[in-house]
């Protein structure tokens, strides 16, 4: 075959455009960590050993990333700090409900990648280490701080109230924080349960609990 300048021009390869996609989502966020109580990291101050193991996890009631519904898809952060976690050096890894299709498996991926918004920015900024994304079937029971979300062999988080030491009556603490990077308004507790055995592992029971609602929403970049 004889190659013209017209048979050249249309073998180039073609410059494929990525789309820019909004994405949006709220529902309920569930997190523990190995801090004592209240958690001091919330304001701004070292954690209570020195290092930082804990698990953020989002329920997402309504969510959408372009034209890809995220409605009731569950997905979980884990980190582990040598330090408070803003001085970086975090391991980090994303557990993803096993229930998401593929084209909601590569949205809650890109998301997750930190360059769309949302708390996965600061995620990605403080992490050193990502290890791979895990696929697990999330099990949950969401009522305020005696939710529970179990994932088997990987997760399991019970949580419960922070009980007065006298009467052992439940008491009823919240923090508001407007410039929350997770949620602005928490409802503080403890673990009953804290246990992770994924790609990180630690049994910090007994400690730090939260409850809350978010809402998040940004863009994919090109």
């Amino acid at each position: 075959m004889k190659l013209s300048r017209e048979n050249f021009v249309s073998c180039r390869p073609r410059t494929i455009r990525m789309r820019k996609f909004k994405w949006s989502m709220k529902g309920t966020l569930l997190g523990a960590c190995s801090c004592d109580w209240g958690c001091p990291c919330s304001f701004d101050a070292p954690p209570t050993r020195g290092f930082c193991e804990g698990v953020y996890l989002w329920h997402i009631e309504e969510g959408e990333f372009g034209y890809v519904r995220l409605n009731g898809l569950t997905w979980a952060w884990c980190g582990k700090s040598p330090a408070a976690m803003h001085l970086g050096n975090v391991t980090g890894q994303t557990l993803i409900d096993a229930r998401a299709d593929p084209r909601q498996r590569a949205a809650l991926e890109a998301i997750s990648q930190g360059k769309s918004g949302g708390p996965w920015t600061i995620f990605t900024a403080v992490m050193s280490r990502r290890l791979p994304d895990e696929y697990v079937p999330f099990d949950l029971r969401l009522d305020g701080l005696n939710s529970t979300a179990r994932a088997p062999e990987v997760l399991d988080m019970q949580l419960g109230p922070i009980l007065n030491p006298v009467t052992g009556a439940a008491e009823e603490l919240y923090l508001d924080k407007p410039t929350g990077f997770t949620s602005h308004r928490v409802t503080l507790g403890a673990s009953r349960v804290f246990k992770v055995n994924a790609g990180l592992h630690f049994d910090h029971s007994g400690k730090y609990g939260e409850f809350s609602h978010f809402e998040y929403s940004g863009e994919s970049p090109d």
